[in-house]
C-alpha cells in the first residue's frame, strides 16, 4: 500500500486549523493549544488505565461519549491532577469557555491538561488564555500547537501522511508530546490526530483503539503511567469519500496509514525520552499470542539492568533472560534465540561465545535491536524503549523547580 507523507500535522487534514501560545502557566514557554474542526467532526478516544485519573480526562471521557467532538483544548506547565471538585470544575470551565468562544456547544470540546500533578490550574491566566488562543486559530497553527503541549520534551512532535481511499485522497496528522513517565496503558502522553476521511464513529473507535495497542501503549521509557495521559482523534469527513461503515478494504487502508502515523509519533516519544541515549528495538518472533509478545517485549524494555546494560555498552544477555523469565509468558526457555543487532548471543535457550569487538560496536550505535525468537506460534511484536543514564535521574530528581 502507498503511503505519501506530507509536510504537516494536525493542521494537514482539510477543515483543521489550530494554535499554540504562552498564557502565564509556564515561565516563558507555550503553554496552551486549541485544535479545531469547521465542521462537525466524529471523536474517538483512548485515556489512561492509571487509578488517579486527572480531572480533563473525567471531563473529556464524558464530553466523548456520544462520539462527537470539534475542538481540543490543551495547557502544559499543570496536569489539574489530584484537585478534587474544584480540579472538575476548572476543566468544565476550560470546556465551557472554549465552546463559547468557537460559538459550539461545550460537550464538543476534549479538555487536556499536562505537567506538575496536585496544583489547581491558574484559571484567570487560562480563561484570558483561551481567550487569546482562540482568535489565534489558522491553518498553519499546528507547529505551535505542538509546542504548546510539551513539558520537558526537548523537540515537538507531528506527522502527516496522506492515502487514497475511495477514490479520494484522505490525509491523516497528528501532534504529540511524551518523553517521561512513559509506559503503557497508556503514558504520559498526549497524542491529538485528525482526518479528513469518512468514517463512522463505531470504526473510528475500533481503529483508534487497535493502533494505539500498537503503538503509544508499545513503548515506555522508565515504567510510570501517568495520570492524565489520552489519544483523542477528530474525524470530520471533508476528504469527500464515501463513509466508512464496514471493515472493508477502505477501512483497512484507513487502519494502516492511522497505524503509520500513531507508530512514528510513538518513536518520536520514545526517541526524545528524558535522558535517553540510545533507542532500543525489541522484537518478539513466533510469539504464542499479540499479549504473550507485548508482555515479554515490555518486561525486557522495563528492566533497569536491561536499561543501564544499553546505557554502559555491555552485551549483558543474561539480564534479558531474566526480565522474560520474570513474566507470567509461559514459553520454553530451551528454544528461546537471541539476537543483538545482527549478533546471535544465545541459541536453545543457552549463551553463545561471541566477539565482544563486535558486540561493543553494535552497542555504541543510538538505535540497536534486540530479537526474540520463541519458536511458539505465528505472532511478532514489536516493542520500543530507552536506556537509563544519569541525565534521567537529575531531570526527575529537580522536576518541580
Amino acid at each position: 500500500m502507498v503511503f505519501n507523507k506530507v509536510e504537516g500535522n494536525v493542521t494537514a487534514a482539510r477543515g483543521f486549523s489550530a494554535a499554540g501560545i504562552h498564557c502565564g502557566i509556564k515561565k516563558n514557554k507555550k503553554d496552551l493549544a486549541l485544535i479545531y474542526s469547521e465542521v462537525p467532526a466524529k471523536a474517538a478516544g483512548t485515556f489512561t488505565k492509571n487509578r488517579f485519573q486527572a480531572a480533563p480526562v473525567i471531563v473529556s471521557r464524558e464530553n466523548l461519549q456520544n462520539g462527537k467532538a470539534r475542538a481540543v483544548i490543551c495547557n502544559s506547565g499543570n496536569a489539574n491532577a489530584c484537585s478534587g471538585e474544584q480540579g472538575l470544575q476548572d476543566a468544565r470551565r476550560m470546556a465551557a469557555l472554549t465552546a463559547e468562544m468557537l460559538s459550539i456547544d461545550p460537550g464538543e470540546v476534549v479538555v487536556s491538561s499536562t505537567g506538575v500533578i496536585g496544583q489547581y490550574l491558574p484559571m484567570e491566566i487560562v480563561d484570558a488564555g483561551i481567550r487569546q488562543v482562540t482568535k489565534s486559530l489558522s491553518p498553519q497553527g499546528g507547529p505551535d500547537a505542538a509546542e504548546a503541549i510539551m513539558t520537558t520534551d526537548l523537540i515537538s512532535k507531528e506527522v502527516a501522511y496522506e492515502v487514497q481511499i475511495g477514490g479520494e485522497t484522505v490525509t491523516v496528522g497528528g501532534i504529540a508530546k511524551g518523553s517521561g513517565m512513559i509506559h503503557p496503558n497508556m503514558a504520559t502522553m498526549l497524542a491529538f490526530i485528525t482526518t479528513d476521511c469518512a468514517i463512522s464513529t463505531e470504526l473510528l473507535q475500533k481503529a483508534l483503539k487497535y493502533t494505539v495497542d500498537r503503538s503509544y501503549n508499545l513503548i515506555t521509557v522508565d515504567g510510570d503511567t501517568s495520570t492524565n495521559d489520552m489519544a483523542v482523534m477528530l474525524a470530520n469527513g471533508l476528504a469527500g469519500n464515501a463513509e466508512i461503515t464496514s471493515e472493508n478494504q477502505d477501512y483497512q487502508r484507513f487502519v494502516e496509514v492511522l497505524q503509520r502515523v500513531n507508530t512514528e509519533l510513538s518513536q518520536k516519544i520514545v526517541r526524545d525520552g528524558e535522558g535517553a541515549t540510545k533507542f532500543l528495538e525489541v522484537r518478539i518472533e513466533h510469539a504464542a499470542s499479540f499479549l504473550d509478545g507485548k508482555t515479554l517485549a515490555m518486561g525486557i524494555l522495563d528492566s533497569n539492568l536491561v536499561k543501564t546494560a544499553f546505557f554502559g555498552e555491555d552485551a549483558n544477555w543474561g539480564r534479558i533472560v531474566s526480565a522474560m523469565g520474570q513474566t507470567d509468558v509461559e514459553f520454553y526457555p530451551e528454544r528461546v534465540n537471541i539476537w543483538l543487532g545482527d549478533l546471535q548471543v544465545t541459541k536453545d535457550g543457552q549463551g553463545l561465545h561471541f566477539d565482544e569487538d563486535h558486540a561493543k560496536e553494535i552497542l555504541k550505535h543510538k538505535d540497536i535491536t534486540i530479537r526474540v525468537d520463541l519458536g511458539m506460534g505465528e505472532e511478532t511484536v514489536t516493542a520500543w524503549g530507552s536506556d537509563l543514564s544519569y541525565e534521567y535521574v537529575t531531570i526527575n530528581a529537580s522536576y518541580r523547580s
